[in-house]
């Protein structure tokens, strides 16, 4: 059975090895590998960003995107560890051209993928599926605290990441359409 507690337990611990990165993959490979477990302890039931843990070398994070909910180019200046337990990501990757980015590939992740991203990864996000997306994103740092960009807008212009603003989206996609 897949606990918080203990899972949180295993990045603290994983975080502290040579190869931190790594050790997180293999926390994470182990979590998912049996998802419905995990999706029992974190429903995906809302589109919501939920801090497990937060420290400045390690913030755990519940994520769930609504159905066919994206989010633009961004980067995290840390490095990151994406594992999906129910639905589906579809992340798509850019390299910076100035003060703009352009599109340098993508990658499908379904329950019990794994992904990582190095420190100066920028991507983008979407859910493909009809289903809520859920899953578990671990980083190198502090989310929350970290100065980074996005990419908005058809021109993509390089601008300060609005974290207040990735919170009301999600809420946002919570609201039923207006009719």
């Amino acid at each position: 059975m897949f606990d918080v507690v203990e899972f949180v337990a295993a990045c603290r611990a994983a975080v502290t090895d040579t190869e931190p990165q790594l050790a997180i993959r293999d926390t994470l490979e182990a979590a998912v590998a049996n998802p419905q477990e995990v999706a029992a302890a974190l429903p995906p039931t809302r589109a919501e960003i939920v801090e497990l843990f937060g420290s400045p070398d390690l913030t755990v994070l519940k994520v769930v995107w609504a159905p066919g909910m994206g989010f633009g180019p961004h980067d995290h200046r840390m490095w990151a560890a994406i594992a999906v337990y129910s639905g589906g990501e579809h992340n798509q990757f850019f390299r910076r051209v100035g003060t703009t980015v352009t599109c340098s590939g993508d990658k499908e992740l379904r329950p019990g993928d794994v992904c990582l991203l190095g420190r100066d990864a920028v991507h983008a996000v979407a859910n493909p599926t009809a289903e809520y997306a859920g899953a578990i994103h671990v980083y190198g740092g502090d989310f929350f605290g970290t100065p980074r960009s996005e990419w908005r807008g058809d021109a993509r212009e390089e601008e300060p990441y609005d974290v207040e603003r990735v919170l009301a989206s999600f809420e946002a996609a919570n609201r039923p359409p207006a009719s």
